[in-house]
């Protein structure tokens, strides 16, 4: 099978919510191009979603001169996601379990738990220039 070649977007916005619609609308027809179906597509958006404002909210602390990088990257039926953003960093092994008896109440606390759920790989770098990039992959059943 001849493999096709990669495809990537990237978007550079600043640290506003509001623009959060302009990464919905990029992710949707992306994944779209890769195949995914209805359902696949919400759970990719709420990931992808959470990655965002994570790091517009956490990494940039609402600063709006910081940018927020988001990579688009489609190949055979995989989308890959990097998002990155310009703050200080954070040790995902000490974020609280959000399913754990005395969390199950919270109201935030979810982001990085959903992304786990629903991509079927998540890592983070810690680029030396500073922030944090997260990179998520969900690959196509079948």
């Amino acid at each position: 099978m001849k493999r096709s070649p990669s495809r990537t977007v990237k978007l550079d916005i600043a640290s506003r919510f509001d623009l959060l619609e302009t990464v919905q609308t990029v992710l949707a027809h992306l994944s779209g191009l890769a195949g995914f179906d209805e359902e696949a597509t919400h759970y990719l958006s709420v990931a992808v979603r959470e990655s965002v404002v994570n790091a517009i909210k956490h990494g940039n602390r609402g600063d709006e001169r910081k940018r927020v990088a988001v990579a688009f990257v489609l190949e055979s039926g995989t989308l890959e996601v990097r998002v990155r953003d310009e703050g200080s960093g954070f040790d995902p092994s000490v974020v609280p379990n959000p399913t754990d008896d005395e969390n199950l109440l919270k109201a935030g606390g979810r982001g990085i738990f959903f992304m786990r759920s629903f991509m079927d790989e998540v890592s983070y770098a810690f680029p030396s220039g500073g922030g944090t990039e997260v990179t998520m992959v969900k690959r196509r059943p079948g």
